[in-house]
């Protein structure tokens, strides 16, 4: 009786070990991604990613979240149309396991004259990040090789699968039906 107990009290210890291994690295992840020395605070404006390295691990996230990545500007007319459709997104799928990142590619000298004024008229809901890493030439390929760097583009990702689109959504549906296999 000593044995079972013993063997079950190690196979609960193991499996224990084996959660808090799955969630110290989405931990660390998101650590990572908040606690880097080259993101600036500036009040009224999102975390403010100077190197694309330090934003990366938005991308490496392996759980059961689909997330939806979508590069964009407030200079982008076709960017600033489907920003609706994606925060639609963000709404109706609130209580599921979908994260909607919109990554602002504005300019660093229009933040607060463009971005900052945008957002708070749009009241985005959606998790809003700036990335201002100059050598997109860098960092683009990172993103997806097929990327030619020209906005809007979205990437849709759940673990190791993902899907690149290098476009404007012209709705909602249209957007909704590219998660949907993902969920």
């Amino acid at each position: 009786m000593q044995k079972i107990i013993f063997t079950l009290f190690l196979a609960i210890l193991f499996l224990n070990a084996c959660q808090e291994s799955g969630n110290t690295k989405t931990a660390k992840v998101e650590r990572a991604v908040s606690n880097s020395t080259s993101i600036k605070r500036i009040p009224g404006l999102p975390p403010i990613y100077e190197r694309f390295e330090d934003l990366a691990p938005i991308f490496e996230q392996y759980n059961d979240t689909t997330y939806v990545i979508n590069f964009w500007s407030t200079w982008c007319a076709p960017c600033v149309k489907e920003l609706p459709y994606f925060e639609a997104l963000t709404e109706k799928y609130a209580t599921q396991n979908v994260k909607v990142i919109l990554v602002s590619l504005d300019f660093p000298k229009q933040l607060e004259t463009k971005l900052k004024p945008f957002l708070k008229e749009n009241n985005l809901q959606s998790t809003v990040l700036v990335l201002t890493d100059p050598d997109a030439n860098s960092w683009v390929d990172k993103v997806n090789p097929a990327w030619s760097g020209a906005i809007p583009a979205t990437v849709v990702y759940k673990g190791d699968t993902n899907k690149f689109y290098e476009k404007a959504f012209e709705s909602f549906a249209e957007l909704e039906g590219i998660i949907t296999p993902f969920l």
